[in-house]
Parts: structure tokens; C-alpha cells; sequence
């Protein structure tokens, strides 16, 4: 077991007033159970309750009223219901008993001081029209697979870590971080595997984890379709969006599939829902607010690099290589700079954001925007020189600041460049293993611009 950063959130949820129910999202296996289990050594007491046990059910399927449940819930945990507020309850598979999701309105507004949690690993997908969360008396978190920073805690890497929260980072570190974050690439952030690494760190033997995590999220499919026409839709889908991760797609025919569009984006759109995937829409504009143009085609990333690397086979790619830029036509780094900034936010409608602007001739591409104090910066992942970044060179000559970002394999520098039609702009070149620091360095490179006004 490891420290999730997810902790600082849960702490700062359970100090919040009002606090309301808090409800923690994310995928199958990314370690929910386990995070609230670490969060419960802080309370006097612990009721863990998993909906898919007859006996755990059974209390909310004769609900009657809260007082009644309450009394049920500690009688049969063999729990003091005399120390309730120091009592952290946590329901797990909640969705099992659609019941137990309307009762958490009611520990809300009758018993506030009760720390409640609640999670499920199908909450989305399961709930039809006349089953919904209660507005306003719930509060979310999302989960996501284990970021570089607690993949470090994880493994043992205790000062790579201390060096990886030094702003600005030390040179005599990179080379280290820079070996640390090619091993965090290849494996990915799945808690199994990256558990199962860090106490045997044997590469060869996780394959069997990377087969049982795919193989779970096709029997799943099971669960999210309604019939069984669209079972195979979603089950096709699960296996032809490792391939296209970190591209842009088409729902007409994706995958080499006869499927109409309609088809697969129902089964994409459910596996958003359940959080395997994300489909992200690209922005057009210079400025807040970001509006993603659903018109165009959206870019596809599932959960997890590490299953992306070895559903498709790139595993030795990876080991061999000095630039991660140059595996898998750059799709990788990318992919895995795209899930670092999102393991970074706990948030439910966290989500990435990319920039186009397309022409019949050509097409520019900004891998992802970033709104940082009111303004959306531009990152790049590239190993290529600084006058190479054309896409960059058009973004920036519009945008009302000078700021940018670029992710590569080198040391942290700061250049200043000038676009062809004359503007000139600050860029921070910030090593990949940097990405879950990328916000506290904005600030730093912030400061320093304005220091060398």
C-alpha cells in the first residue's frame, strides 16, 4: 500500500463546512477502496460497507428513516453509534442499492457531523432517467491512475521525490528523474502494477496484470450495454481505442469496423462515462472560457498509458529508447503528458483541452491549453528545435501574453523567441518528468518574466 495524493483532498473535504457526502468517482481498479481505507486511520472508528453483500445491503433496502438505518448500520458493524460524528462511514458499490444513493440527501440535511463517502465502480453507466444523485447535497472527487509523484512515494524513490518539489529543479537531478520517468512510462499507473513493481521490480511479471485489468474492462461491457447488439459495439470499441489512443478518430467505421457513427459514439460516450476513456474536443479560441467545438473530430485517451503500451506492443520500444519523443511516432509521451495533467485534478469536470486551427491546406495543433491566472497557455510536447514549433508561433500571435510551455527530454531552460511576424514570447522548457509541477512552475515563470521586465 501507498500514499495517494487524493489524501490532501479528502482532508480538506472533511474540515469543509458544510460538509456533504462526498462522492468519489473513477475507474474499475484504480485503488477508490483502498484510498478511503488509508483516509479511515484518521477517525475513531470505521464502517465500511460494500452494497454487493446481502448483509451490507440489507439495512438501506428496508430504509425507513435515517434514524432507523443509522441504528441498523453500527448494531451490525458492532460500532458506537454514541461516537457518530467520529465515525467515518464509507459505502462502496453504492449503485448496487439505487435506494442508498437518495439516502445520502438525508445525511445531509439530519445528520451532517457523520463523515459520509460513497463510491461505486459503475455509478454512471448503471442509473437510468429516474435514478440521480441528489443536487446540491453531494460533493465529487475523481480518482485517477497513480501520477509520477506517487509512483516515486510508491517505489521507495523518497529523495527523487524531494528533488522532483525543488523549484527550480537541480541539475544533478535530471538525468535520475529523467531514467525514474522512463520506468513510469513503460508501466503506466494502474495501483496493481505499479504495486506489484515496486516490490518486485520484475518487468516480465506484470504482464499477467496488464491482462486481467483489459480483460475485467471487456466483461464489464456486460454491464454497460443494454442489448446485446451493443455489447459487442462497446466490447469492439474497448479494443480498437488502445490502437487510436492519443488521436484524433472518426466514429464512422473506427477501428476498421463496419459500425455506424451513431453506434460507436453510444459506446465511446458510455466509456467516458465510466471513465476508461476521455474524448476531448478541440478549442479554437485565444481566450477564457474554453468552448471545445463538438463539430470536430475529438481526440481520443484511455485511462492508462501503461495499458496502451502493452495492448500495442511497444514495451521494448520504450526500454530502448533514449527520447520517449521518439516512441510510437511521439503518441506516447503525449498520451502520458495528457494523463499527468489530469491525475494533477480531483475535480469532477476536470478535463484536458487541445487547440486547432484547421484550413483546407494545413493544419496547426496545439497539444493542450491550460488556463493559468485567467489566461490559456499553450503546451507543447516536442523534441524538436525551438523554430520548429509553428503551431505555437500562430497560437502565440494572437493570445494576449507571452507565456509558453514545452515538454522534451532535455534540462529546464527559458528562451525567448520571436515569431515570424515579430512577436516575441517567453518558453519554459520543462523536462517530462515535470508535468504533475507544471502549475507551480507557471507562478515561478511568471515572477521571472516580470523580474527581467
Amino acid at each position: 500500500m501507498f500514499e495517494r495524493n487524493i489524501q490532501n483532498e479528502l482532508k480538506k473535504w472533511v474540515l469543509s463546512y458544510p460538509r456533504k457526502p462526498l462522492v468519489i468517482r473513477g475507474a474499475r481498479q484504480v485503488g477508490k477502496t483502498t484510498a478511503i481505507n488509508q483516509f479511515s486511520t484518521q477517525f475513531k472508528q470505521y464502517i465500511y460497507l460494500n452494497l454487493e453483500l446481502p448483509e451490507d445491503r440489507a439495512p438501506f433496502e428496508q430504509f425507513k428513516n435515517l434514524e432507523t438505518l443509522l441504528q441498523a448500520i453500527f448494531f451490525l458493524k458492532n460500532k458506537r453509534i454514541d461516537t457518530k460524528s467520529e465515525t467515518l462511514l464509507f459505502i462502496d458499490e453504492i449503485q448496487e442499492v439505487p435506494q442508498a444513493i437518495h439516502v445520502l440527501r438525508y445525511f445531509y440535511e439530519q445528520e451532517p457531523t457523520i463523515p459520509v463517502i460513497a463510491a461505486g465502480s459503475m455509478l454512471e453507466t448503471l442509473f437510468d432517467k429516474s435514478i440521480s444523485f441528489p443536487v446540491g447535497r453531494v460533493d465529487y472527487k475523481v480518482l485517477r491512475p497513480v501520477s509520477f509523484p506517487e509512483f516515486l512515494s510508491a517505489t521507495g524513490e523518497t529523495t527523487a521525490l524531494e528533488q522532483l518539489t525543488k523549484l527550480p529543479i537541480a541539475s544533478f537531478a535530471h538525468s535520475k528523474l529523467l531514467s525514474l520517468f522512463r520506468t513510469y512510462a513503460l508501466i503506466g499507473g494502474m495501483p496493481e502494477v505499479v504495486s506489484h513493481y515496486a516490490q518486485h521490480k520484475d518487468l516480465v511479471a506484470l504482464a499477467p496484470i496488464y491482462d486481467s485489468l483489459i480483460a475485467s474492462y471487456m466483461d464489464d461491457a456486460e454491464k454497460y450495454a443494454t442489448n446485446q447488439s451493443q455489447l459487442q459495439v462497446i466490447r469492439h470499441v474497448i479494443r480498437a481505442s488502445y490502437p487510436h489512443a492519443g488521436k484524433r478518430i472518426k466514429f464512422q467505421g473506427f477501428g476498421n469496423s463496419n459500425y455506424k457513427s451513431k453506434e460507436v459514439g453510444e459506446a465511446l460516450r458510455t466509456l467516458q462515462k465510466a471513465l476508461l476513456i476521455h474524448l476531448i474536443y478541440p478549442d479554437t479560441g485565444y481566450v477564457l472560457p474554453l468552448i471545445p467545438d463538438q463539430k470536430k473530430s475529438p481526440r481520443l485517451h484511455v485511462l492508462d498509458s501503461g495499458l496502451l503500451n502493452y495492448f500495442v506492443g511497444i514495451q521494448k520500444e520504450i526500454l530502448s529508447s533514449e527520447n520517449l519523443n521518439g516512441v510510437y511516432q511521439g503518441t506516447l509521451i503525449e498520451h502520458l503528458v495528457g494523463q499527468e495533467l489530469l491525475a494533477i485534478q480531483f475535480n469532477a469536470l476536470s478535463t484536458l483541452h487541445f487547440w486547432v486551427k484547421e484550413k483546407k491546406q494545413s493544419l496547426a495543433e496545439i497539444d493542450y491549453l491550460l488556463p493559468f491566472d485567467s489566461q490559456l497557455i499553450p503546451i507543447e510536447v516536442k523534441a524538436g528545435s525551438e523554430g520548429t514549433l509553428k503551431s505555437l508561433h500562430l497560437f502565440m500571435d494572437e493570445v494576449p501574453h507571452t507565456m509558453a510551455v514545452r515538454f522534451f527530454a532535455g534540462e529546464m531552460s527559458i528562451s525567448k523567441i520571436t515569431t515570424p511576424k515579430g512577436k516575441s514570447f517567453h518558453l519554459l522548457n520543462l523536462p517530462y518528468y515535470l508535468v504533475s509541477q507544471v502549475e507551480h512552475y507557471l507562478t515561478w515563470f511568471s515572477h521571472e518574466i516580470m523580474n527581467t521586465k
